[in-house]
């Protein structure tokens, strides 16, 4: 290995640690647990934990924590020492099989919407085999599941790792019918990129909304932003190329191949892939990065902004998923291959994607929404709310040859000439272009869902993919079963990949999402538009999505419903937040400032004779400024305690969305216009010319 890359994985109990250190049937069960083969027994555990904690201790741990992922957005782990006293009362270090496999926090504090009592405290996290181990900060991490007393889901991964078996047993059982009886399992495959921003740390510190909600409730737009694309794949920064090259090496310290960075669209944008993995890891991963990310920033005395919309004006931040499926014998099963038109896998596959996006958009919407997002979302930045799939049109021509039949307008590859430098005789391309205003894109051999917002986690859109597509494949398996001859199979597999075009072609879309003639066009064609995330969480109570996501194993009803009291009350409570920062920050900072200059051109024309009449104008618009400011601050107080009087987390939400953001916006705007006329001897807070233009 070469030396930059030494170290990594050197914080990892990997598989291939595992198996120099575990004794051989010790290893294989372990393998076996993890294929769903088999069962760990106390002495194997014990045998791992074993080796765990000497792994650990070599490597300068001295706690360990259960990792795990509450339905907070972000991770938990409480730290326990190694060390215990011997009967002597000497220190000696523990770890048993026990310690490693479950673990008890207090969940008494976490949300649980309803699944559990206040006083009801017992939560019980227990080791997820399929995510290796690591160590952070001297501390053995071991992800975890957490769930209640009584059995029920408190948690993020849980879920995924239910959907992540329903989708492995609804492929192979496709695959198997389509003559494939080698496989014997297929797994998820994700690819997450991460955007975010970076603005240095003194003026984080002097912005109390960025420290409070992550976004600057108010600002004017700098003279430049984005307009000139000069920021997009540029030259990185000096401190911000030290920056990255210190994330990178404590990601791949954690085996996390951290791959692709660069300058994002927006000033002060940058973003983050790393190669795609397994969907478990793939997610544990990314909330790493995000930590990562933040804690590297503050040593280089920057601040790391993972929210979705941190500057009016200018571009915000995502996380696009890239999703496939990929079969234990290496094939990926949204692979068209040489002849795409000819392979009835891939449309199979394909049209099955289709028929589950269509039939729970509103679920995928919701997946992939938060309060945050809602800021970003449906801009002329970031995929509309409607959700749609863009194809490319090579494949598209041959879904609608296959629904017409008419095989005489199948596509030919109009790059098959293609050659944009001489002496170059291999010149790889793709079969699709991109479409980047589409919120799901096929790339080639997996479809890219672009709508995740930056600061979420990455857990329940894929488990909503693993889900809505594990269900989608096995109602057309059923269709198929019954078939003796294999020639029978795929001829009833091609008439139903017709059927599901017919049936669902209208989620297809080509053209640009950003138009409103889209808009017009989906309403036409009957798609779902739906504008926020607190609208977005009724599909958790629709009867369809209730059936389907509790008849393959993934939620029960009671979680679905807790799940969407929770989404709820964490809205209310991050608008509150919002509110509440914005108006101590207009009485603290804003109000006084603005009182301050007044009083200096009052001063000034009151030292002259004869005031210019650059001090009249500029007193008389600081006078007016001050009392709309004033005014619109009452009135946002006054609305927001009126909201609090609701009873239901859901009418508060659908208020605050519908009600309170005009008025922080009404507010914002006058707070904004008097920013462009501050002298910066009054009003100290930092302006987006400041943070977006000093790396």
């Amino acid at each position: 290995m070469e030396k930059p890359f030494e170290e990594f994985g050197s914080l990892v109990f990997s598989e291939s640690t595992m198996k120099e250190r575990l004794p051989k049937p010790v290893y294989l069960s372990w393998k076996k647990t993890v294929a769903n083969e088999g069962t760990l027994d106390r002495p194997t555990a014990d045998s791992i934990a074993h080796a765990m904690k000497r792994w650990a201790l070599e490597n300068g741990a001295t706690h360990y924590t259960h990792w795990f992922q509450p339905l907070t957005g972000t991770t938990a782990e409480k730290h326990d020492a190694f060390i215990d006293p011997d009967s002597n009362g000497e220190p000696m270090t523990h770890f048993s099989g026990k310690n490693l496999i479950k673990g008890e926090p207090d969940a008494s504090s976490f949300p649980s919407g309803g699944l559990r009592a206040t006083f009801e405290a017992r939560g019980y996290t227990y080791w997820d085999v399929t995510s290796p181990a690591f160590i952070k900060d001297n501390v053995l991490c071991i992800p975890t599941v957490f769930v209640s007393y009584n059995g029920e889901s408190l948690d993020k991964k849980d879920p995924l790792l239910k959907s992540i078996k329903a989708l492995s047993e609804a492929s192979t059982r496709m695959v198997n019918l389509l003559g494939e009886k080698d496989v014997r399992s297929c797994t998820p495959v994700v690819g997450l990129e991460q955007e975010y921003f970076l603005i240095d740390k003194n003026h984080f510190d002097l912005r109390p909304d960025l420290k409070l909600t992550g976004r600057t409730l108010f600002g004017a737009p700098a003279s430049k932003g984005q307009e000139l694309s000069d920021h997009y794949f540029g030259s990185l920064p000096k401190r911000v190329s030290e920056f990255m090259s210190d994330v990178d090496n404590e990601l791949w310290k954690l085996g996390i191949y951290a791959k692709t960075e660069h300058n994002e669209v927006a000033p002060g944008q940058f973003e983050l892939a790393p190669v795609y993995s397994n969907c478990n890891m793939a997610v544990d991963d990314n909330q790493l990065i995000m930590e990562i990310l933040t804690r590297t920033a503050e040593k280089h005395n920057l601040a790391c902004l993972l929210h979705e919309k941190p500057f009016e004006g200018i571009n915000g931040s995502g996380k696009h998923n890239n999703w496939s499926i990929v079969a234990d014998t290496g094939q990926n099963l949204f692979s068209p291959g040489e002849k795409p038109a000819e392979n009835i896998r891939f449309l199979t596959f394909v049209c099955a994607f289709i028929k589950a996006v269509d039939e729970n958009a509103k679920l995928l919407r919701m997946s992939a929404s938060s309060a945050g997002n809602d800021h970003r979302l449906g801009g002329c930045e970031a995929p509309p709310a409607i959700i749609s799939i863009y194809m490319g049109s090579y494949i598209e021509q041959i879904l609608y040859g296959l629904y017409m039949g008419d095989k005489a307008k199948m596509p030919k590859d109009s790059r098959s000439e293609f050659s944009p430098i001489s002496g170059l005789s291999y010149i790889p391309h793709d079969n699709s272009d991109r479409n980047r205003t589409s919120p799901i894109a096929f790339t080639g051999n997996k479809f890219e869902f672009r709508m995740l917002g930056s600061s979420m986690s990455a857990a329940v859109v894929n488990t909503v993919l693993n889900a809505i597509m594990a269900d989608s494949l096995n109602e057309i398996c059923e269709q198929l079963e019954g078939l003796k001859y294999l020639q029978d199979v795929r001829t009833k597999a091609l008439e139903i990949c017709r059927d599901i075009i017919d049936s669902h072609k209208r989620v297809l879309f080509s053209g640009d999402g950003y138009s409103q003639e889209w808009v017009k066009e989906a309403g036409r064609r009957g798609l779902p538009n739906i504008t926020s995330f607190i609208e977005s969480i009724d599909v958790l109570d629709d009867e369809k999505t209730v059936e389907m996501l509790t008849s393959l194993g993934i939620y029960t009803e009671k979680e679905l419903a807790a799940r969407k009291a929770i989404y709820a009350d964490q809205y209310v409570s991050i608008m509150g937040i919002e509110v509440k920062t914005m108006l101590s920050m207009v009485r603290k900072l804003v109000l006084p400032a603005m009182s301050a200059e007044m009083k200096f051109y009052a001063e000034s024309m009151n030292s002259v004779s004869k005031p210019p009449k650059f001090l009249k104008d500029r007193s008389a618009e600081l006078s007016k400024l001050i009392d709309q400011v004033y005014t619109h601050m009452l009135d946002l107080e006054n609305a927001y305690q009126d909201v609090l009087t609701e009873k239901s987390s859901e009418t508060a939400g659908r208020r605050m969305y519908g009600e309170i953001n005009d008025k922080m916006n009404l507010l914002r705007s006058n707070i904004d216009r008097y920013e462009v006329i501050a002298s910066k001897e009054f009003y100290h807070i930092p302006s987006y010319e400041e943070m977006l233009f000093s790396l």
